[in-house]
């Protein structure tokens, strides 16, 4: 690695506006020095804050019992609400659009039931090619509960051959052409495996143009990206909160609904008691009325420790912000763009590349490195090196540098580390 390659990493960590809330999380050791934390993709680390949150509902609990559900100090019959601002920040959403709740796949059955209703000739799903697996159990299991065969609804949008991204030409060409027999598109906001963004906005345009429902699994876009759910006039979609959004492992979930369904009543959810109309919940009436919002889509009351979690990760994403995360994300991911590109010039330039969209617009904090002629060798030994990465069949190395704890040393170091396991795998 270059001298002024060490410089820039040491002078833009000083100016790094962010860089305080670093501290803010528990990094993991390696040989007694933070490890390169790079896979906060798959799993963001522990908020400091996490402790306090958790001790304090366990208090309650011993102190109140069930009446912790109206006196603890947070109370939990209303647990859920604290995270409506948050949440639509993150995502671009009115407070009344978002509610956290659930798993991420389970949140997408949820909204598949009221969203993906086959009727007539309109029947077909269009989806990403190597969309993440959940992804195709669940529309695939969809197509199944309606008696309908997978092969004959699925519409794949896949890369050219000899790419590794999807055109949002060839989306729109699907798109179109499938017309009046599209019921819906169901698509990753950004790819799991090339972390490629998707044009939301234009493909959410182009489905409704035909009639189609759309929504987005944001599992790898919450808290990585800004968007606006609510202008982009999207009609659903679900994240998970333990990856960029660090809410702990199996973090509760969150679902987004436009408000013109979620002001409907006629639009059909897989009804639960905590959905009911709020100031009726406790009458214990036989008729389901909806909360004219995306708390509707709730079924059960709140999971109050693993949102306790969410709420430390909370505090901190929404003191920065998106805009601050975005600006630092942009850099820090350019930065370390640029480390891996000089570890590959210096060693012949064959070794590997990175398939991510080379524009910042098309990407988040996810660089994915295809590693030509080593495998997973190259990323065993990145791992040995104090490198947490992440590896994907069939020859993917993901690294993501998250703006709220990740610094430009920790690029400059993966660039040490790449060299000594080139040299190794």
């Amino acid at each position: 690695m270059k001298e002024s390659t060490l410089e820039k990493a040491i002078k833009r960590d000083g100016e790094d506006l962010l860089s305080n809330y670093r501290h803010q999380f528990f990094i993991p050791k390696h040989n007694g020095q933070d490890c390169i934390y790079f896979t906060g993709n798959s799993l963001g680390l522990q908020p400091k804050g996490v402790k306090k949150y958790l001790e304090e509902e366990l208090e309650d609990w011993a102190t109140y019992g069930v009446e912790g559900h109206f006196r603890a100090r947070r109370p939990w019959v209303s647990y859920h609400e604290q995270f409506a601002g948050p949440l639509g920040r993150i995502v671009g959403a009115l407070p009344t659009e978002v509610v956290a709740m659930g798993s991420l796949t389970a949140n997408l059955h949820f909204l598949m039931a009221s969203f993906y209703r086959p009727e007539g000739q309109r029947k077909k799903i269009i989806c990403e090619k190597k969309a993440f697996p959940s992804d195709a159990y669940a529309l695939a299991s969809q197509a199944k509960w309606h008696g309908l065969q997978p092969d004959d609804v699925i519409v794949e949008v896949g890369p050219r051959e000899g790419e590794h991204l999807i055109r949002l030409e060839d989306v729109l060409y699907a798109i179109e052409t499938t017309g009046e027999e599209l019921a819906m598109v169901m698509i990753g906001g950004v790819n799991y495996y090339s972390g490629q963004v998707f044009d939301m906005k234009t493909i959410t345009m182009k489905g409704h143009e035909v009639g189609a429902m759309v929504g987005f699994d944001l599992a790898h876009a919450a808290g990585n990206i800004p968007m606006q759910l609510h202008d982009w006039n999207v009609d659903f979609a679900a994240w998970c909160s333990y990856k960029y959004l660090n809410s702990g492992p199996g973090g509760v979930s969150g679902i987004y609904v436009h408000e013109r369904h979620a002001k409907d009543p006629d639009t059909l959810r897989l009804a639960g008691w905590w959905g009911h109309d709020k100031d009726r919940r406790f009458l214990m009436e036989h008729d389901f009325v909806p909360i004219p919002t995306a708390e509707s889509w709730q079924l059960s009351n709140a999971p109050v420790f693993t949102m306790a979690c969410l709420k430390a990760a909370l505090d901190l994403h929404d003191e920065v912000g998106m805009a601050a995360l975005r600006a630092k994300s942009l850099e820090l991911t350019s930065f370390l763009e640029r480390v891996i590109a000089e570890v590959s010039e210096a060693n012949g330039g064959q070794s590997f590349e990175i398939i991510t969209p080379t524009d910042p617009d098309e990407r988040g904090a996810q660089l994915s490195i295809l590693a030509h002629g080593y495998g997973k060798l190259l990323f065993d030994a990145l791992t040995e090196e104090g490198v947490v990465a992440d590896w994907r069949e069939p020859n993917v190395i993901r690294v993501a540098p998250v703006p709220i704890y990740n610094s430009y040393m920790d690029c400059y170091r993966f660039g040490l580390a790449l060299e000594k396991a080139l040299s190794k795998a």
